[in-house]
């Protein structure tokens, strides 16, 4: 099954670029070298910084380069600046400072109309909450940032990416009719429908329990090992930033440690000595 899960996901991305369509794809993710062309980061954070009214600064200085292909997990304490730092990353709120790059382009000058576009097309969302529409059906969630977008749906790619989560059976369900761990696998899904250069995880195993948020974790790291897919995820357990390949851990609105290859116990010792200091 996951062999011919992959030749189908082969398939819809070949289709997909030989149609010309999601150009920041191909350039990135190792496909752009067969193109003539170097990859781009998936994202690029330069000097970044955060000072919210009345002097409160979230972020302080934060440069960072987060390469395609990777699975990166953001770690600190409560008011560390880790969820201001996505926010700022994925353009949904902006800095005071610094700069801002998504797949190559500059967000500091887009207006809300273009960031909005420019998050429809090259950005995915993962949320606790999940963020499915009730009446809508999964099949519906999972395609409506396309329709919004005034886009179709590649099937092919659609099929593959339902095939790989366990949810094919379970496309014409309302949201209620599934387990937390389906619904976030079905969120999962609607993330990386549009082929994006990144998706942002913000705690998408805290509504969990322990045996859903194994296997989502698991997902997440299966869809960077083997199909490429750039992911950021904001966490505050230690256990899932452990699935990461590297792990930043941030205090005060700064980066003060990163982990590669992190192990739970070294990131819970971490944010242990962070409460000690």
């Amino acid at each position: 099954m996951r062999a011919a899960v992959g030749r189908a996901v082969g398939r819809a991305e070949k289709r997909s670029a030989d149609a010309g369509v999601g150009q920041s794809r191909r350039e990135g993710q190792g496909q752009g070298q067969g193109y003539g062309r170097v990859p781009v980061p998936a994202i690029e954070l330069a000097n970044l910084g955060k000072t919210y009214p009345g002097g409160v600064v979230a972020l302080h200085d934060v440069s960072l380069t987060v390469e395609r292909g990777t699975f990166l997990a953001v770690m600190g304490p409560s008011g560390s600046g880790k969820s201001t730092l996505m926010h700022c990353a994925a353009g949904l709120d902006a800095p005071t400072g610094g700069s801002v790059r998504i797949d190559g382009q500059e967000i500091g000058g887009l207006n809300e109309n273009r960031r909005t576009e420019l998050r429809r097309e090259r950005i995915g969302f993962v949320f606790q909450s999940y963020n499915l529409v009730p009446s809508l059906s999964v099949a519906d969630n999972i395609t409506l940032p396309l329709r919004l977008a005034g886009r179709a749906p590649d099937r092919q790619w659609l099929h593959a990416l339902t095939e790989r989560v366990g949810l094919s059976d379970r496309l014409s369900h309302r949201p209620a009719e599934l387990s937390g761990g389906q619904q976030q696998r079905a969120a999962i899904v609607r993330a990386l429908v549009a082929k994006p250069a990144v998706v942002f995880a913000d705690e998408p195993t805290g509504a969990l329990d322990l045996r859903s948020a194994h296997g989502v974790l698991n997902l997440l790291r299966e869809l960077v090992d083997e199909l490429g897919q750039t992911v950021v995820m904001v966490t505050h357990d230690p256990a899932a930033a452990a699935q990461a390949h590297e792990a930043l851990v941030m205090a005060d609105g700064r980066v003060v440690d990163t982990l590669r290859a992190p192990t739970a116990p070294q990131l819970a010792a971490r944010l242990v000595s962070l409460g000690e200091n």
